[in-house]
């Protein structure tokens, strides 16, 4: 799949569920003792109480209360086999085998393909990834595919059951939000050594970080024109959550929580497009495609402006914006991303687009930049891990702060950042 795709392919094979793929000749070991990979990949990725195991808990959290309570909101009888729960929060495969089970959650294929075509030969030891994909496996070493593969559920796609609708999360539903490398790390379950770099290849840290932003930016970008055609306008999934949901009171005396934000040329009062992921892909541009930065700035602009305007103008100005977003995907595939061009995206996310972090969603954004922009230095060993370390107290803080949406505090925050801006310097 190249980059600027707008979904991973709907998956036609056969799927034979996490079962088969389990044993302890697998990935089904109790230790990682495997002489290429870990094999106790199943373990990892069914840990109870890890990060590491939230796929495949994903079905069993339809069972909790929150889920049930917003299966009643919604008038769902059984959440757990709801398509539009189950699609995400389970293996929506279209032809499944005897050992296929909905409880599995997010199991491997779900994330790998259907393994009907490859499940026996990619264990050979002479089978090669090439062959793999050729037979139909996903290749997640690829960021771009690996963002349309996970884009799928962590924003939305247009396959049935894939999208949080608003009426979703007025029910309850947490908010939607994706960062490619920091998902990545979170949920890993091998090791990308030099026998995996010799099979597969290592894109790094933030060649991911970027593909990912240009990446969720066309994803919602090309979801658009579908979800916008009610007299409402566009889903309000696809606005930034505070610019609405504030606190307000009629009394003067009450300071007014309106922030300006000059990156979003639009009146007060005009709900504002969920830009998170814009704000990062324009520090991208400025450092690694900085022919092209400028144009997608002018059109960041002018698709914020649009969407207060007629329906045709904003889909004209969303499929420019789109057609940019996915010509940045392919640039940032092509790029190294050298030890300085890290440093220059540090700067401009921290710093250069400072004044846009108006609103939580965006800080959130450019916290867990940091956090992967300096992992990815550390991993390149470009920069001291111990030195890496001590600034952990200033990207804790800086996480504190958008820990809460119900207390953002745009100052607060951009000072932080600034801190962690000073701190970063000081590795170079």
């Amino acid at each position: 799949m190249a980059a600027g795709a707008d979904a991973a392919p709907i998956d036609r094979a056969l799927h034979q569920g996490v079962a088969s793929c389990a044993g302890s000749t697998c990935h089904g070991r109790q230790e990682a003792t495997g002489p290429r990979v870990r094999q106790n990949e199943v373990m990892t990725w069914s840990d109870p109480a890890s990060l590491t195991g939230v796929h495949s808990r994903a079905w069993r959290v339809l069972n909790e209360p929150r889920a049930q309570a917003i299966g009643r909101r919604l008038g769902i009888t059984n959440v757990a086999a709801a398509p539009a729960c189950i699609s995400c929060h389970g293996d929506p495969a279209t032809v499944r085998g005897p050992r296929w089970q909905q409880s599995d959650g997010v199991g491997c294929e779900a994330c790998h393909g259907g393994s009907e075509r490859w499940l026996a030969s990619h264990a050979s030891v002479k089978a090669s990834h090439a062959d793999n994909v050729a037979r139909g496996m996903w290749a997640l070493n690829d960021p771009a595919v690996r963002a349309s593969v996970c884009l799928d559920c962590h924003f939305g796609s247009d396959k049935p059951g894939q999208f949080v609708f608003h009426r979703l999360m007025a029910a309850g539903h947490p908010r939607i939000a994706f960062e490619l490398d920091l998902f990545t790390a979170l949920q890993r379950h091998h090791n990308e050594d030099a026998d995996y770099a010799a099979r597969k290849g290592v894109a790094g840290g933030v060649k991911t970080w970027a593909v990912g932003q240009a990446l969720a930016v066309e994803r919602a970008l090309s979801l658009l024109p579908a979800q916008s055609a009610s007299l409402t306008g566009p889903d309000f999934t696809f606005y930034d959550c505070r610019s609405c949901h504030r606190t307000f009171s009629d009394d003067p005396a009450v300071p007014i929580v309106a922030r300006t934000n000059s990156w979003r040329p639009i009146p007060p009062g005009q709900p504002v497009w969920n830009d998170e992921q814009m704000i990062m892909l324009a520090a991208a541009a400025r450092v690694a495609a900085p022919d092209v930065a400028r144009s997608f700035e002018a059109q960041s602009r002018a698709f914020h402006t649009a969407m207060g305007g007629d329906r045709a103008g904003a889909m004209k100005a969303a499929a420019a914006l789109k057609a940019t977003a996915a010509t940045l995907a392919r640039r940032f595939a092509a790029t190294a991303f050298d030890r300085a061009q890290t440093f220059a995206l540090i700067e401009a996310v921290l710093v250069g687009n400072a004044a846009a972090y108006t609103d939580y969603q965006g800080g959130a954004q450019a916290v867990m930049a940091a956090d992967t922009l300096l992992s990815a230095l550390v991993t390149a060993g470009q920069v001291n891990r111990a030195a890496a370390v001590a600034l952990r107290p200033d990207l804790d803080r800086a996480y504190a702060l958008a820990r809460d949406a119900n207390r953002w505090d745009a100052p607060a925050f951009q000072a932080a950042l600034a801190q962690i801006a000073t701190r970063m310097r000081a590795l170079k």
